[in-house]
């Protein structure tokens, strides 16, 4: 934080009523019993806000205060103080002219840094205060562990090029010879990825180069390690952890393991899958501290939650959620069933893999090795009397036609499916060979859902589409064009420069109604759209433009996401209009 364990400063404290004497006495005990500074003792035990200290600061030394959230930095710049100095000194430099630097400071009082900080850049330096917890944020953003790794991985790649210990022929490790910086290295990744929010770590290994990607937000981001000696180790090292066989390379390999980051417990899901240049490792990250499982506060709009609500009520019938990977439907369905996890409700769920583990209801895991399929689990889940059942995925016609049944017989069944629209699942359901009757008795409803990318509030600005966008915006919005704004994201740190943080779901659903359903018992696909539209079913695209249309998100994600082809054959028109 800021200050320094002065009682000079203190009194000042008590002199300008930010605290009392009683309290300044009680912090000064604590200090002098934990050690640490008197200002960061101050700010934990609650007794000023961190904003009032900082201003107090400012004003007592005549500095600026400045707001690392709303400030444009040039990484570049900040770079020119490497990260151990950045993080020793707890400075960021902000700006750079012909009189020197301008440096923002955590605790500009500290004479002993400002001095030792001047004489590593070898230039003057004006000072500014920021707050501790945006500076932080900043510097994890500016050097987000690339230091570390890097060295972490030329001190592995050392290690291994001059191997101790081999692998023998029943997979027994003696890789104890370069195990702490693999440790190492692999803390530093997944610290990494935590702080940058990923889903998903990726290890790749290429010629020349070792790639590790992450997927932020649904998109990948790309580090290059040019240490490809390592890259064995790190896929030794994470198979040992997920309990997998480690001279086995010539197969792909699924496992889990879990661990702790930032006091957070994280399970982590591996798969390994040889390619050419050596196994490639693919994490995805699943936090279980911060699992959210209200379905209020997943940033579902209000019809759509009222309709989500509703349709879990029903005393039996399908509801089937579907979309592709990625695309947040496992968080919905939890959602669901934690609504549903009631006392009064048996509940089993049908899973591969479990991803959450959820109080009183029945998990079981799929193992087709030794045929505990989706079908076989599901027929013997039937004997157990359940009032609800949850299906992971349809994958085949023998799954469908029995969670279909279990619809019709009085249970509730939610499920999953892979397909890219609402429409698309009802086909793939009769191409599977259940007869339109069966579909309509059986199925409820039907919910597509995709994730897009929100812009971000602190970077965010007006922004006017182009000619060609508003044309074809205009088929979706019609008269509600004059009243959109649309917005976009200037890139800043909070965001780490790409203009968005954090997704929303965005849905189309139809339920079968009566009329829905004499339309399928016809077997009619054509009829069925047609149908369909006419009963007022609004499309992912269009549900999507309309969260574009108030500036939650951008055109260019929309389009990225949630446009089909043909969609983008009316933009391309619509375009060249």
């Amino acid at each position: 934080m800021i200050g320094t364990p002065r009682p000079r400063f203190g009194e000042l404290l008590v002199q300008h009523r930010l605290i009392n004497a009683e309290d300044l006495d009680k912090i000064l005990l604590k200090q002098k019993s934990e050690g640490g500074k008197l200002s960061h003792l101050l700010v934990a035990s609650g007794y000023v806000e961190e904003a009032t200290l900082v201003n107090f600061l400012a004003n007592q030394l005549g500095i600026p205060v400045i707001d690392l959230k709303n400030y444009s930095m040039n990484p570049s710049v900040c770079r020119e103080l490497s990260e151990s100095n950045a993080r020793r000194f707890q400075a960021i430099l902000l700006e750079e002219n012909s009189e020197g630097y301008l440096v923002g400071m955590v605790d500009p009082q500290d004479i002993i840094a400002v001095d030792e900080l001047t004489h590593h850049l070898g230039r003057p330096v004006r000072l500014a205060i920021v707050s501790e917890k945006d500076w932080t944020f900043a510097l994890n953003s500016i050097y987000p562990h690339g230091e570390e790794i890097s060295t972490y991985a030329k001190a592995l790649s050392q290690e291994v090029a001059a191997p101790k210990t081999q692998v023998d022929a029943d997979g027994a490790s003696l890789q104890d010879a370069y195990d702490a910086p693999v440790t190492k290295l692999l803390q530093s990744l997944f610290h990494d990825a935590v702080q940058m929010r990923a889903s998903d770590i990726h290890i790749e290994p290429d010629e020349g180069l070792l790639r590790i990607r992450q997927r932020i937000d649904g998109v990948l981001h790309e580090n290059i390690i040019r240490e490809t000696g390592i890259a064995q180790a790190l896929a030794l090292r994470l198979k040992l952890m997920a309990g997998l066989k480690i001279a086995e390379k010539r197969l792909p390999q699924d496992g889990r393991f879990s661990i702790k980051i930032y006091n957070r417990s994280i399970d982590v899901r591996l798969s390994s899958m040889p390619v050419q240049h050596g196994e490639s490792i693919v994490m995805r990250l699943l936090d279980q501290t911060s699992l959210n499982l209200k379905i209020d506060q997943l940033g579902i709009p209000e019809e759509v939650l009222a309709t989500l609500k509703r349709l879990i009520q029903l005393p039996n019938g399908m509801v089937l959620v579907t979309g592709p990977t990625g695309s947040g439907k496992t968080s919905t369905l939890y959602s669901l069933l934690n609504e549903l996890n009631k006392p009064e409700n048996k509940i089993i769920t049908v899973e591969d893999p479990v991803e959450y583990r959820l109080p009183r209801i029945n998990q079981v895991q799929v193992h087709a090795q030794i045929g505990l399929t989706f079908a076989s689990v599901l027929r013997a889940a039937l004997r157990q009397d359940p009032d609800i059942l949850m299906v992971g995925e349809i994958r085949d016609k023998e799954t469908a036609t029995i969670a279909l049944n279990a619809a019709m017989t009085g249970h509730f069944v939610l499920a999953t499916m892979h397909t890219n629209d609402a429409i698309s699942s009802v086909m793939r359901l009769m191409e599977m060979e259940n007869d339109g009757y069966v579909v309509a008795a059986g199925l409820s409803a039907v919910i597509a859902q995709r994730l897009l990318r929100k812009i971000c509030e602190t970077c965010v600005e007006e922004y006017d589409p182009s000619v060609k966008e508003k044309s074809w915006l205009q088929r979706y919005l019609g008269k509600k064009m004059s009243a959109a704004t649309f917005k976009k994201g200037k890139g800043c740190v909070q965001c780490y420069h790409t203009g968005y943080k954090g997704r929303i779901p965005t849905f189309e659903i139809f339920e079968v109604n009566n009329v829905v359903a004499e339309s399928l018992i016809k077997c009619d696909l054509v009829d069925f759209n047609e149908t369909v539209k006419k009963e007022g079913f609004v499309s992912l695209a269009e549900n999507a433009i309309g969260l574009a249309s108030k500036g939650v998100t951008t055109i260019e994600e929309v389009v990225r996401v949630s446009f089909s082809a043909e969609d983008l054959k009316g933009i391309q028109s619509n375009a060249n209009l």
